[in-house]
């Protein structure tokens, strides 16, 4: 009788990976440390390998310190299902007992594959139209037909809109995410309708304040197309017995993806599926996507936003869809050479870069924030400048060693500055 499967050992591998040149520009401004991806490798005493990932600056859950000693030397199939040991030593969890066991990690799950083909989005963060336009341009290239990207008080959302709709075909898809900085349904309605008028639009997701329950479901009623929030605020009890929303957005470890699913397809509710990183949990997303009947939206993982998968051989993305892979465990190959490649050594942080931002308005209304996530964040959702205005522009000046640069910036440390130069 073969011996029980054991876990000899577990390694941790933290690496940066490089986002691609005309996305690294924008993240730079508030996802900088997203390229910062661990990798966990468990090893079997029978040889057996599995892999898995997380972005410890943004996950549903970093591996815990004692994770890996918690599971050496114990039956890996005793922790399936276990969200408290962080996503990458779950995820790899789940490779090692499909590859020991000959099947895929959706098999695991113990629910019927409904799917063999999960739809998929390209993700942006804010973005000025015409770099979104040239994203738009590199989706259709790589397979893509759905484009999830953030829409911000500081850019012009109509001229994104319009700029990605001159280089794309009618059937390509656009989701937009506020993360409530339309505040309020008084500010969202007349934006969102104007939106309703453009071919392209799809799904919206987070308009107002997840909170205003009597403002989404008013808001329902004003807008054509569906809008999405995140699973859990408000409740899922009042989100459905309100009817404040069409769908949600999941994320987080295996067993709360499907249980949250699982409720979501109770009440006929599609969502998205939201598991950020590179190659290994695109494929993690597209196994649950496979079993889950109402994962009906396009997946977000935020893929090509990075230079390189971390895989072997790519994954298959055609007509907007992710092939769900075949073979055990995550049914994908782990490069190990860029895992030599990017290593990197501890602090495992990267340096912030430091810009000055310019939010203008027509008619030369500007105010300027030393970071985005301190300042221009806080200082749009209290309301302070318009939700949305036509014309709207951020403009990024980095160090230029400038003695003006710095006094601005120093100025800029206690807040934002407001400026006024009139146009002729």
């Amino acid at each position: 009788m073969k011996p029980p499967l054991r876990i000899a050992d577990v390694e941790r591998i933290t690496l940066r990976v490089p986002f691609t040149p005309r996305v690294q520009r924008w993240n730079a401004l508030l996802v900088w440390q997203w390229q910062i991806v661990e990798i966990i490798r468990v090893t079997t005493d029978d040889g057996i390998v599995g892999y898995g990932e997380t972005l410890p600056h943004y996950t549903w859950g970093k591996v815990p310190d004692d994770g890996p000693e918690r599971v050496k030397g114990r039956n890996p199939v005793d922790f399936l299902g276990d969200d408290s040991l962080g996503a990458g030593l779950q995820m790899a969890l789940y490779d090692v007992v499909g590859k020991a066991l000959g099947v895929p990690v959706h098999r695991l799950f113990n629910l019927p594959q409904i799917r063999e083909w999960t739809p998929i989005a390209w993700w942006n963060t804010k973005m000025g139209p015409e770099d979104l336009a040239g994203e738009a341009q590199d989706a259709l290239a790589q397979g893509y037909i759905f484009h999830k990207f953030k829409t911000r008080p500081w850019i012009d959302v109509y001229a994104q809109v319009e700029a990605i709709s001159a280089v794309t075909p009618p059937h390509y898809r656009l989701d937009l995410d506020w993360n409530s900085m339309l505040l309020n349904v008084g500010t969202a309605a007349p934006v969102l309708q104007k939106l309703d008028t453009y071919e392209r639009i799809s799904i919206y997701e987070g308009p107002i304040l997840q909170r205003d329950v009597e403002g989404l479901r008013e808001l329902r009623r004003k807008v054509a197309h569906p809008i999405a929030l995140h699973f859990g605020v408000p409740p899922f009890p009042t989100a459905v017995r309100e009817a404040v929303c069409d769908g949600f957005v999941i994320g987080g470890g295996v067993a709360n993806v499907l249980r949250q699913g699982a409720l979501a397809g109770e009440f006929e509710k599609p969502f998205w599926l939201q598991l950020v990183g590179v190659g290994l949990i695109t494929a993690l997303s597209a196994h649950l996507g496979a079993v889950l009947p109402f994962a009906q939206w396009p997946t977000i993982t935020c893929l090509n936003n990075y230079s390189d998968s971390l895989l072997t051989n790519p994954l298959t993305i055609q007509g907007g869809y992710l092939k769900v892979p075949e073979g055990p465990g995550l049914g994908v190959e782990v490069n190990e050479d860029a895992l030599v490649r990017y290593k990197m050594e501890p602090p495992y942080k990267l340096p912030d870069e430091r810009h000055i931002l310019s939010v203008v308005w027509p008619g030369g209304r500007t105010v300027h924030f030393a970071n985005m996530r301190d300042h221009c964040w806080p200082h749009f959702m209290a309301g302070n400048d318009p939700a949305q205005e036509p014309g709207v522009r951020l403009e990024i000046r980095n160090d230029d060693g400038s003695s003006d640069w710095a006094d601005l910036y120093a100025r800029l440390q206690k807040g934002p500055v407001r400026d006024w130069t009139p146009s002729a």
